[in-house]
């Protein structure tokens, strides 16, 4: 994912207007200035690298902190720059903890735009930090994102949707679908199905081939996911599959069970929470505003998912979702599409020509010379 993100920025790159003659002015694109970069832990490589790209094509330099839980991609990263003839100055890598080196370059008054993926408070943080001299920043942040399920749906479809969903990188997706939308009428079979299925999505060592779902990061992030499992036990909701501990087989290592929850209420907090693990909510509907609009009532709006036949029903509902990237079926990745997210899940846009506008500031002439040089 980190390679394409510089082949696909490379390739806008060639294209990408940074001038604009209008009647009666010029418009130019120029560097941001200095951007400072801070990243998440569960995908080191794809997140440093888009927010690099971007940085490299606007003719930015950066100051790199990539997560404490994660260093070494990021190193090694330097060393493949390096290597590359990367001159000097134009990237700098400084690791440490959020709350000496993020809090510094997010009030630093040479840091001219920051550019954050990562907890909603932190995000926060940083936006208060910045706001001390006015810093451009971009935020992508947490998510709840919803799994509408259409009535004309294949059940194991839908089934095998919400598990690969929930179940990739061990839930440790900012864009994972925690919540699944059903139809009333489907709730039984989809249960069941899911059971039936799960035996194929096995969990174990990442180095096995026939592994699907690894462990958690840190024992700190295993623990959060068990409370957040206890939490939904103890708010009465039915527990499907999953539950608290490791799986049956797995004595070591944090490994956590394919979770889920279904009649349960849409206030409850595993169903607002962005849990960052294996647990899915399932809600039911009755008819498909009802589903758009349960879809919406949260604090996120990252992603969305739409899965089902009738096309005209399937662009209904994914226009209908306030997130900003929304889905439908087995859609497939576009690395030059903008992604960011609505309301709490972020600030600005990433991936292809959206990227590179954030670390651009807009400048205006009036009166051009004619014949001047542009």
């Amino acid at each position: 994912m980190g390679l394409n993100h510089f082949k696909a920025t490379a390739k806008l790159l060639r294209d990408f207007a940074f001038t604009e003659d209008r009647a009666d002015s010029f418009i130019q694109k120029e560097a941001v200035g200095v951007a400072g970069l801070i990243t998440p832990w569960n995908f080191p490589t794809n997140q440093v690298a888009t927010k690099l790209a971007s940085a490299f094509a606007a003719g930015s330099t950066v100051v790199l902190k990539p997560a404490t839980k994660t260093p070494f991609a990021s190193i090694i990263l330097t060393e493949v720059l390096e290597k590359a003839g990367v001159p000097k100055g134009v990237f700098n890598l400084v690791n440490g903890t959020g709350s000496t080196i993020g809090d510094a370059i997010s009030s630093h008054p040479d840091i001219d735009f920051v550019s954050f993926t990562g907890s909603g408070n932190v995000g926060t943080k940083i936006m208060e930090n910045a706001a001390q001299d006015i810093k451009n920043v971009a935020l992508e942040l947490g998510d709840k994102s919803p799994i509408i399920v259409l009535d004309d749906t294949d059940v194991e479809t839908a089934a095998r949707t919400a598990i690969a969903n929930i179940a990739a990188n061990t839930g440790q997706v900012c864009t994972a679908g925690t919540r699944i939308f059903i139809p009333q009428s489907m709730h039984d079979q989809f249960a069941k199905m899911v059971k039936k299925l799960l035996p194929e999505y096995p969990v174990g060592d990442p180095k096995d081939p026939n592994t699907f779902m690894g462990p958690q990061v840190s024992e700190k992030q295993w623990k959060t996911v068990q409370d957040y499992i206890q939490t939904g036990i103890d708010s009465g909701a039915d527990l499907m599959v999953g539950g608290t501990g490791k799986p049956d087989q797995l004595t070591t290592g944090h490994y956590s069970k394919i979770t889920m929850f279904t009649n349960l209420k849409h206030h409850d907090t595993i169903a607002q929470e962005e849990i960052f693990g294996p647990v899915m909510t399932v809600f039911t509907y009755d008819n498909l505003d009802e589903a758009i609009e349960l879809a919406n009532t949260t604090i996120y709006g990252l992603a969305g998912y739409v899965v089902g036949k009738d096309p005209d029903t399937l662009t209904k509902v994914a226009k209908s979702i306030r997130a900003g990237r929304i889905t439908i079926n087995d859609g497939e990745m576009d690395f030059g599409a903008p992604f960011g997210g609505f309301k709490q899940s972020g600030i600005g846009r990433e991936w292809g020509d959206y990227g590179i506008e954030e670390f651009l500031e807009t400048k205006t002439i009036l009166g051009m010379p004619k014949g001047s040089a542009k």
